[in-house]
This record gives C-alpha cells, sequence and structure tokens, in this order.
C-alpha cells in the first residue's frame, strides 16, 4: 500500500496534490510519502516481533540524508556498502553499533574507516578481504566484529542482475570454504566472527526462495555446533519483492510466518536488511510531456524525465505504472500504445513501451510509479543533464530535501589545464 491517490481525479501525495509540487519545483521531480516510507518499516518491525529483529535500511536502495533519518528516527540500523554510504550513515546520525557493511570491494580505507567508526560488523564476502580487515585491524590494534557472507547457492525467481545467491555470483563465501575459515578462526587474531549473513536477490516476490536459503544456513549452523563453534547473528539480508505491475508479493506478515519457525529455535540475535520493501513505493518520479510525436508505426510520448533519471526500465525492462496527474474520471475512456520516452541520446531511453495510455497532451504530467527505491541512487548526469529534485511530503506540508542541481554543479570539480588556457 501507498499514500498515492487520486483524490477529485487529481493524484494526491498524503494530503498535497501533486501537480502543485511540479508546478512549484518543476520537472523532473522525485516525491516521497514520509507516511509510505514509515508504515512499511513498522509492518516489518510488527511482523517479526517476536524476535526483535535490528532492521537495518539497505542504504544502496535510497541514500537520501532525510529518507534515513526518518529510519534512523524510528529505530531502524543501517546497511551499507560503501565509505560513502558510512559517512551519510554517520552524517544521519545512525549509531555506529546499527551499522553493518556489505561490498565485495572493500578498499583499505574504507575499511580503517569502518574500524574507526566502530560499526556493529563487516559482512565479509572472501577470504582474502577476511586476511586483510584482520590486517587492518591489527595495524590498528583493535579487535572488529565479522560476519560470514554465505552463499548457499540458491536461485530466486527475479531478475539475473538481481540475484546474488547462486554460486556463480561474485558475492559470498561457498558453505566449505566458510566451514574451513570458521574451523580456523584462530588464524584471525584481530577478528571476532560473530555472525553469518545471506542475501540472495533483490525483488523477489515468492517465499521458497528465502526458506530453502535458510534451511540451508540453518543446517550449517548445526554443524558448526558439533565443533563447538558458536556465533550471535544471523543476518537474513533484504529482498522482499514490491508491487509494479500486476505481482503478488508476500506480505510482511505472510514472509515472517513461513521463515519465523526456522530460525526461532535457534536463539540467534537477527538482523534484516530491506531496502525496496520499505521505500520503492514510497516514491514516485513525476515527468512533463514535451511533445507527442507519431509515425506510420509507432506513438510516442517524449518527456523530460530520462534513463539518467530512472533507469530500470532500459537497464532491467523494468515495468513502472504511468499515471497522469489529472484523470478525466471516464473508466471507458478510449486508450492508445505509445512508448513514453525520455531525451537522452539512447534508444534505451524509455519508461514504457507499447502501453496502454489514455489520452495526453504536451504540458501535461505524468507519474511514474514505484519510483522511490534505485530510483534517484542510480541517477546520472549523463548527457550533462542535471540531477532532479527531490521533495518530502509528510501530512500536508512539502519539503524540499535536495535541491535541483545546477549547470554549475556539472563542472564544479573539473579543471582546465594551464597548457590548453593558451590555445
Amino acid at each position: 500500500m501507498h499514500d498515492f491517490k487520486y483524490k477529485n481525479n487529481h493524484l494526491y501525495c498524503e494530503q498535497v496534490k501533486v501537480e502543485d509540487l511540479a508546478v512549484k519545483y518543476g520537472t523532473p521531480l522525485y516525491v516521497y510519502s514520509h507516511h509510505t516510507l514509515i508504515d512499511h518499516y513498522i509492518k516489518l518491525r510488527k511482523a517479526f516481533v517476536q524476535v526483535f529483529p535490528l532492521i537495518c535500511y539497505s542504504v544502496k536502495a535510497n541514500s537520501n540524508l532525510a529518507i534515513l533519518k526518518a529510519l534512523v528516527k524510528r529505530g531502524a540500523g543501517l546497511d551499507i556498502v560503501s565509505g560513502g554510504e558510512l559517512f551519510r550513515a554517520l552524517k544521519a546520525g545512525c549509531p555506529p553499533g546499527k551499522i553493518v557493511y556489505a561490498s565485495v570491494g572493500k578498499t583499505d580505507k574504507e575499511i580503517e574507516d569502518a574500524i574507526k567508526a566502530g560499526i556493529l560488523f563487516f559482512n565479509v564476502e572472501s577470504l582474502p578481504e577476511m586476511e586483510n580487515i584482520n590486517r587492518i585491524a591489527k595495524k590498528l590494534n583493535k579487535v572488529t566484529n565479522v560476519a560470514i557472507r554465505l552463499n548457499p547457492d540458491v536461485e530466486p525467481k527475479t531478475h539475473k542482475f538481481i540475484t546474488t545467491g547462486k554460486i556463480t555470483n561474485k558475492f559470498g563465501i561457498d558453505l566449505k570454504s566458510a566451514y574451513n575459515i570458521l574451523i580456523y578462526h584462530s588464524n584471525f587474531s584481530n577478528l571476532k566472527i560473530c555472525g553469518l549473513h545471506i542475501h540472495i536477490g533483490s525483488q523477489i516476490t515468492e517465499g521458497s526462495s528465502f526458506v530453502a536459503a535458510i534451511k540451508k544456513v540453518i543446517t550449517f549452523i548445526n554443524e558448526l555446533k558439533k565443533e563447538e563453534i558458536s556465533i550471535q547473528y544471523l543476518n537474513i539480508g533484504g529482498g522482499l519483492g514490491i508491487i509494479y505491475d500486476n505481482e503478488t508479493p508476500q506480505t510482511a506478515f505472510a514472509y515472517a510466518k513461513k521463515i519465523l519457525p526456522l530460525f526461532k529455535k535457534t536463539g540467534l540475535k537477527v538482523i534484516m536488511e530491506p531496502g525496496r520493501f520499505i521505500v520503492g513505493n514510497a516514491g514516485i518520479l513525476v515527468v512533463n510531456v514535451l511533445y507527442i510525436k507519431s509515425t506510420p508505426k509507432k506513438k510516442f510520448i517524449i518527456v523530460d524525465g530520462g534513463m539518467n533519471d530512472l533507469i530500470r526500465p532500459a537497464l532491467y525492462g523494468a515495468y513502472h505504472k504511468i499515471l497522469p496527474l489529472r484523470a478525466n474520471g471516464d473508466k471507458k475512456q478510449a486508450l492508445e500504445k505509445a512508448d513514453v520516452v525520455g531525451p537522452i541520446c539512447e534508444s534505451a531511453d524509455f519508461f514504457a513501451k507499447e502501453r496502454e495510455m489514455p489520452a495526453v497532451k504536451e504540458g501535461d504530467y505524468l507519474a511514474v510509479m514505484s519510483a522511490g527505491a534505485y530510483g534517484f541512487s542510480m541517477s546520472s548526469n549523463y548527457n550533462s543533464r542535471r540531477r532532479a529534485e527531490e521533495v518530502m511530503v509528510s501530512s500536508a506540508k512539502a519539503f524540499v530535501i535536495r535541491k535541483r542541481e545546477s549547470y554549475g554543479d556539472l563542472v564544479r570539480n573539473e579543471a582546465i589545464p594551464a597548457f590548453l588556457l593558451d590555445l
């Protein structure tokens, strides 16, 4: 569920008319509902209340400081994957003891900064990384916590680009290698191996893959107990899917009902890393119709937002509903197939192809729905386009949480060498 609804044929975000925001702040414009964001976080927390999980929101889904602050204020931890995300997490006031750090390619500087900050633990993705964290911790005269990210070799039903739990993926450590690491944990004098971590992919709408992966981990934990090796944390990652089109993803409570019985008896502290589930349907991208172009073969609705603003359709062929900010109220209105495309000089620059659309005209506004996750966070300045403005709505008020970039921002860190200036 979300808080983007039609009232008197106008699309609203909570109590604010979205068209008023588009007129005031310009487009492309990201609009987020604070209520939807917090509601989805609370739903997950309530569903798993029996085990009191630490819910570490996945920063990569949407890293705006206001989004992070809103969740941290409600007790969330943060799941980070870079030094920049560590900076954001601390800037948003997240206690370091609620930060977990993944990524297959952590640099020495990133590792050192995280150890100094006192994060809860690293999710370690390989033996060389583990050896490196141990070396850096020793240099700093620290003992730091790590969790081993297991690769359970489970294939979820999702796009191949966002599958992470197969043995052919770059993520995690296979069970046999992880077992050997734990058996010889004394080799890592400056590490405390305190947890196990899995994350099998993103936008997973069925529970069977999660169940299969968690069952493998619990069998693994039982093997460790035979060797008198104990851990404290079980991090079950994220990956819960949302509704973009006609998906029927499991609710938080349905998900909990399936997996709670599996790990409840372990007595381990549970960590979760949801991203899309919390923020995906809490945001939309608003664009303006520039031109209607008809050819002998197609109709194109050309808008002022492009793949640099929202790359998911180009990258994954992802589906996003597209709604007019003004509906005409006629349920029997004729629909016409059209491609909704942007201004970028790429054929992959589209939001929809062959989509049944109501009649729109130049100057109209459209909402690209379910754009809160992996929208702005994956945006770029391709074609030297300024990145969008971001607004958060709370009840009847709207707040700018990121200003639109200026043209000066595009070249702020660039320099022309002196030898070119005298040409």
